[in-house]
């Protein structure tokens, strides 16, 4: 489907199509993890963005604040001055964005630019205020699993069982966004990979993930490049992967995730994901589009397909 006719789609709710989304990440930012400085100016970062969308992305994820360990948070006017512009443009062009942000005043000027959904890694926990400015205007609203700023999330890595947890936890961020007026059929969680968890926290998150299926709510994966594939993939001297030489294993978590029907993969190279899905769907034997994907929901219980 294109952008425009996938925008269609969510009038009512988040965007939805009958397998999960490839949703493309644009950091426009200095300093973060993966390709930090790469898309700071903002004609780069479009130019990102565009070429995206034209390998099958379906969402583009714009972020002006790196949230990878130990990073500093810039001011909210450099946050600002970073994703407006982009988001502006990108939604000329008909892209349908999202805005990656804790802050309640970004996520506003960021809808006015026309973003549609909101990405919070904090689930409103650091900007409570958030939650509010989402339910007014009627927005999509994406709820993370979350413990802290970057500078100190990891010294609360510590979990008696991280999937219960995390689940217990996410179902708190829930309640607050319902209570705040955010609709239902509006609201998508992420189990939150890499924040305030080690690997094998990941891992389990992974091998488990059907088990946030008890949320009720549409899931979105963010696995792509993080640390956890660098250690999986290391030298045999234990050098982690390079960033840039994690793609490999990420397409795989994708295809799983395509197996178990995650609402959509957060993702730094789309034509990869957007291929494996398409490997998904044609595996699972159902009718394809003009894309070339299945067009009856994918197996499993994760997410939603309707």
């Amino acid at each position: 489907m294109t952008p425009d006719r996938l925008t269609e789609r969510h009038v009512r709710g988040l965007p939805v199509l009958p397998r999960p989304l490839v949703m493309g990440v644009v950091n426009v930012t200095p300093d973060s993890f993966s390709d930090g400085g790469r898309f700071l100016g903002a004609d780069a970062a479009v130019e990102h963005g565009l070429a995206m969308l034209a390998e099958g992305a379906d969402l583009l994820d714009i972020g002006g604040e790196s949230t990878r360990p130990g990073a500093t948070r810039p001011l909210a006017t450099e946050e600002l001055a970073r994703v407006v512009p982009v988001i502006t443009r990108l939604a000329e062009h008909g892209a349908l964005v999202s805005v990656d942000t804790m802050r309640s005043e970004v996520a506003e000027a960021a809808l006015d630019a026309g973003a549609v959904v909101v990405n919070d890694v904090s689930g409103g926990l650091a900007d409570p205020a958030i939650l509010r400015v989402v339910a007014e205007r009627g927005a999509a609203y994406v709820a993370m699993h979350w413990r802290g700023h970057a500078d100190s999330m990891q010294q609360r890595a510590s979990y008696a069982d991280v999937v219960g947890e995390v689940c217990d936890e996410l179902r708190r961020r829930v309640d607050d966004a319902l209570a705040a007026g955010v609709q239902p059929d509006r609201l998508a969680v992420d189990p939150g990979l890499g924040f305030a968890k080690t690997a094998d926290h990941n891992w389990a998150l992974l091998q488990r993930l059907t088990e946030l299926d008890a949320l009720g709510l549409p899931i979105l994966l963010g696995s792509s490049r993080k640390s956890f594939l660098g250690a999986l993939l290391a030298a045999p001297d234990g050098t982690p992967r390079p960033v840039l030489d994690r793609e490999d294993a990420n397409v795989a978590l994708t295809t799983l995730a395509g197996l178990l029907g995650v609402w959509a993969v957060r993702v730094h190279e789309a034509r990869a994901s957007v291929d494996a899905l398409k490997v998904v769907a044609r595996w699972a034997d159902r009718s394809v589009d003009e894309r070339g994907f299945g067009g009856s929901g994918a197996p499993g219980k994760v997410g939603r397909d309707e």
